[in-house]
């Protein structure tokens, strides 16, 4: 081979835009594989009652697009009467399910970060988000149906926007920080802010960071009751299935839906667990106190549904938020950045007046937050099956965020006061509380016996810290 041959065989490199418009295509053509292959094999069982292949086709079309949450516009004959026809709006995002594109978009951003300089990112997202509108505009005007109608303008945004979230988060995984993602680099930037800006910032940043630990601590222990509840009532839900009878791939398919509804039930569950509960329907409640729920579609899962509680008993599960916002304070503790109580505790001679406040004011801020950071999972977590009585699925957002941010917010006050007597043995003395404590008790740290300045337990302490022996809880913490 010659050097000619040689350079007419090399590859050539592709503009970054190419690149962000291939592997966005790849992600929407996998995702929609694996939503069409399961209708097609219920298809082939004869599980429609509609046989040509334009057909599927178009359901699977729709389903790809109901899958990112692009609102279906439905018209079907009414069940009484040929004559007449029963309008509604199918919308329900189902959160495991729409983790198959997100999770292609996230590796397609990691690839594409990967292949771009410092500042040029913006190329690869600006001809993937171009090319999956396109893709997704296409197939909102050729999925329609009689019965079926599509927004192209809302079936086309949607599903760009959680494509373009997802490359974006990617894509930030692999740089590891916005600054060398887009030149931006936020540490530069705040180190110009004044002393007490930066604290202000850091107790701020830290309270939201609280809330989000108080959430996703609520949201575990409600997965946990959503599993167990699961559980205590599989019989029921076996025979579920025994009845429904859907074939290999019908129950398959069953089986998957269910499976990506499953974190939508967990968002249930702790709105169950607040007091809001949720409904099941117009008209229907599930709360721990109260359940009224009307006739239910053949969902095996849906039988899990808590029914005859014990009033008596059932205020306990008001319990699970509160375990929630403990672990919240308790991971204030260990930040230390509460600021606020430092500063407060500077101009109140009474510790015990200023940590009051500065606790108060604590829980009120992580309950802000705990509530503002969960009101759009909770709007998300609901929908609507478009007909008849189910046009109401899912909690209320605005009640259940708020009264989960005040349970959080309570388990965070708690937590905060109470985490001390774990943390006690981290906690190294001041050097100007250190000779008082010797005087007092003898003891040079709390709750060990005191160690030679120059011993092994001396360098432990201050391996420990990492800043010389300071603390990180602040001084005023435990005075």
């Amino acid at each position: 081979m010659n050097a000619r041959t040689a350079r007419a065989l090399k590859p050539l490199p592709l503009p970054l835009w190419v690149q962000g418009m291939i592997e966005t295509l790849i992600a929407a053509v996998v995702s929609a594989i694996l939503v069409v292959v399961p209708l097609v094999g219920i298809w082939s069982m004869a599980g429609f009652a509609a046989t040509q292949v334009d057909f599927i086709a178009r359901l699977g079309g729709q389903a790809w697009l109901a899958l990112h949450g692009v609102p279906l516009h439905l018209t079907l004959e009414s069940p009484t009467s040929t004559a007449d026809t029963i309008t509604g709006t199918f919308w329900f995002l189902p959160w495991g399910l729409v983790l198959i594109p997100l999770s292609l978009g996230w590796r397609a951003g990691r690839r594409l970060a990967r292949a771009s300089y410092r500042d040029q990112i913006w190329q690869p997202l600006a001809g993937g988000a171009a090319a999956y509108a396109l893709f997704c505009l296409v197939t909102s005007l050729l999925v329609p149906s009689e019965s079926v109608a599509i927004n192209p303008f809302w079936g086309t945004l949607i599903p760009t926007v959680l494509m373009v979230a997802a490359l974006l988060t990617g894509a930030r995984k692999e740089a590891g920080s916005w600054g060398r993602l887009i030149g931006v680099d936020a540490a530069e930037r705040i180190a110009t802010w004044s002393q007490a800006s930066r604290w202000a910032g850091s107790y701020a940043w830290s309270v939201v960071r609280a809330g989000f630990v108080g959430l996703m601590a609520s949201f575990a222990l409600a997965s946990v009751l959503l599993a167990v509840q699961v559980a205590l009532n599989w019989a029921d839900i076996a025979e579920v299935y025994q009845q429904v009878d859907a074939g290999i791939w019908g129950g398959s398919t069953l089986t998957a839906v269910q499976l990506g509804m499953m974190p939508n039930l967990a968002m249930w569950t702790l709105a169950w667990s607040t007091g809001a509960g949720f409904s099941l329907g117009e008209g229907s409640v599930v709360t721990p106190l109260l359940t009224a729920v009307g006739p239910q579609p053949a969902i095996p899962v849906l039988t899990a549904v808590p029914v005859g509680l014990d009033p008596a008993w059932s205020w306990l599960f008001l319990l699970l938020p509160v375990v929630g916002g403990f672990m919240a304070g308790w991971w204030l503790l260990r930040e230390g950045e509460n600021h606020f109580d430092e500063w407060l505790a500077t101009r109140v001679e009474s510790r015990w007046a200023s940590l009051t406040v500065s606790t108060l004011v604590l829980g009120l801020l992580v309950a802000l937050a705990t509530a503002l950071l969960s009101l759009l999972p909770f709007a998300l977590s609901g929908g609507s099956l478009g007909v008849g009585r189910l046009t109401g699925l899912g909690p209320n957002p605005w009640i259940a965020a708020v009264l989960l941010g005040a349970l959080v917010g309570l388990g965070a006050m708690v937590g905060y006061l109470v985490a001390p007597w774990w943390e006690r043995d981290r906690f190294v003395m001041p050097e100007e509380w250190r000779d008082e404590a010797e005087d007092a008790e003898g003891f040079g740290e709390i709750g060990e016996p005191e160690d030679d300045d120059d011993g092994p337990a001396a360098g432990r302490r201050d391996a420990e810290d990492g800043d010389g022996g300071a603390s990180r809880h602040g001084p005023g913490r435990f005075a």
